[in-house]
């Protein structure tokens, strides 16, 4: 019984990772309904998996980042950009679009994307 005991401590260990990860990613984030708003308003947000700067600005949003309207550019290997922000004329990141075409290329706050968008925190 002894021998089984560091086995049943991984096992509830590995019981309550799970279980905190199901939680963590099932709880709403604090800006879930302005990600939710910038994307209704045509808002885009074009970045890259390597960018600091894109990492950033995803932290910024915390759990709601995933509801960003979040466009990558970059090439799996990171050497290049894909077409849609070529197409787009994407030349730094993080780069902001808005619905009216005007372009923000920088790290923006929550409350800088709510005032420049009419959506509420």
């Amino acid at each position: 019984m002894k021998q089984h005991l560091p086995l049943v401590g991984v096992l509830v260990a590995v019981i309550v990772i799970i279980a905190g990860m199901v939680w963590y990613s099932s709880t709403p984030g604090a800006y879930d309904s302005l990600a939710q708003c910038l994307s209704q308003k045509g808002v885009k947000f074009y970045g890259a998996f390597w960018c600091p700067h894109c990492q950033e600005q995803k932290s910024l949003f915390g759990r709601s980042s995933r509801l960003l309207p979040y466009i990558e550019c970059s090439t799996p290997d990171g050497r290049g950009q894909l077409k849609v922000c070529q197409d787009a004329k994407i030349e730094g990141y993080p780069t902001w679009e808005f619905a009216d075409g005007s372009r923000e290329p920088a790290t923006l706050s929550p409350r800088e994307l709510a005032d420049r968008t009419g959506c509420a925190i």
